[in-house]
């Protein structure tokens, strides 16, 4: 359900974990999905994906982390992959239908929700107030993909200038499993090694490789989510590319249904890995739609069940201790610049107002399902 209704990129999928996740099915603790929030926003690759990975990691090990992120993609990719076979049958003006214009405003209520339980949570004292609204600012002004690993660097950093916390941690120290970090190594290597033999031999077969080797690089290398993603492949698949694989109007096409559309904003390279192969025929375009999501997901997957112990057994270390403090609220800052930055990206009327105010009026007194608000918004979408 959560795969179908989250909405808003990775700082509105957060909002709707703390309702669903912690709120109602109390998988994790408010503290535990902060912590594994700000923990992702350190690695490369899709940030809310890896959250989801690691609650279904606490839940029942690797192999419902696995199941988790397979479910979390699983609608979202299939929809992107299929509108590489059906754009053509579309005209633009069939695109652009109101039935989304509401789920905007929606998605900034719950913005403001999980920025209100974020700043709940992780705001105690004024230095992490401080750090917050020093990350808010920056933020808000500077959308470099560097920004959000470098400012949770320097509010860990900060926040252990202060020496009262001492780390009363009493967990056993979870096993590092080696065998995740020697795959993403091997796989990178492998990749690039093919996708050069496969274009300096000229194989028939060589797209599929190249394919994978570029999506396997760019999730191993992402920062700053979906924007950074779609600028990638703009310069890899338009700009910079000896024969055009597709045009930049098709690809921002893609972009623009991509945010219409619930689930992670890496499922555009579904649709991007049919458009690239779309040449070449109706089976190696679904191959494309297929390899594209899965070269793009396994390194994060890789990264953050290697990382995750690591970052569990240092917490006992007073020096992580203390920083996770800067970071939760550095975490925070980061949420309510993304709360502002999309309600100024909104049409100001009273409608989308109304939406906004009524979806955080039902988040905060009530318990009604995310996915029911959703459906509210697409019905009120279609209606008027």
């Amino acid at each position: 359900m959560h795969s179908i209704t989250a909405y808003g990129g990775p700082q509105g999928h957060l909002a709707m974990m703390l309702k669903t996740f912690v709120h109602q099915r109390r998988d994790v603790t408010e503290q535990e999905l902060m912590e594994y929030n700000a923990f992702c926003q350190l690695l490369p690759g899709a940030s809310s994906s890896q959250t989801l990975t690691l609650i279904g990691y606490k839940r029942g090990g690797i192999s419902l982390a696995v199941a988790t992120l397979l479910i979390w993609i699983a609608p979202a990719c299939i929809l992107m992959g299929s509108l590489s076979f059906l754009l053509q049958y579309f005209d633009q003006k069939a695109l652009n239908t109101d039935i989304f214009k509401y789920v905007q405003p929606m998605a900034v209520g719950f913005l403001i929700y999980g920025s209100m339980r974020a700043f709940r949570i992780s705001i105690r004292n004024l230095a992490t107030a401080m750090i917050m609204i020093s990350s808010l600012v920056i933020a808000y002004f500077f959308k470099s993909p560097w920004t959000f690993p470098c400012l949770i660097i320097l509010g860990g950093i900060v926040s252990n200038f202060s020496d009262k916390r001492i780390p009363d941690i009493q967990d056993k120290p979870k096993k590092i499993r080696w065998t995740n970090i020697w795959l993403f190594a091997l796989l990178f290597i492998l990749a690039g090694f093919f996708s050069e033999l496969a274009r300096t031999h000229d194989w028939i077969t060589r797209r599929p490789f190249n394919l994978f080797e570029n999506f396997y690089r760019f999730g191993s290398l992402v920062f700053g989510g979906g924007d950074i993603l779609i600028a990638m492949m703009l310069e890899q698949y338009v700009s910079r590319a000896k024969t055009q694989f597709m045009s930049a109007e098709e690809l921002l096409t893609g972009a623009g249904i991509m945010r219409a559309l619930p689930g992670p904003t890496f499922s555009i390279t579904a649709y991007v890995g049919g458009m690239v192969m779309h040449s070449l025929g109706p089976g190696y375009q679904l191959l494309g739609c297929i390899l594209a999501p899965v070269a793009i997901f396994l390194p994060s997957l890789l990264l953050v069940l290697f990382f995750f112990p690591i970052w569990h057994n240092l917490k006992k270390y007073v020096v992580i201790y203390r920083a996770l403090e800067g970071i939760n609220a550095v975490v925070v800052g980061i949420m309510w610049a993304a709360t502002i930055i999309l309600f100024m990206a909104i049409p100001q009327n009273g409608y989308t107002i109304a939406v906004t105010a009524v979806t955080l009026t039902v988040l905060c007194i009530s318990r009604i399902p995310s996915p029911f608000i959703v459906l509210a918004c697409l019905i009120l979408g279609w209606l008027l």
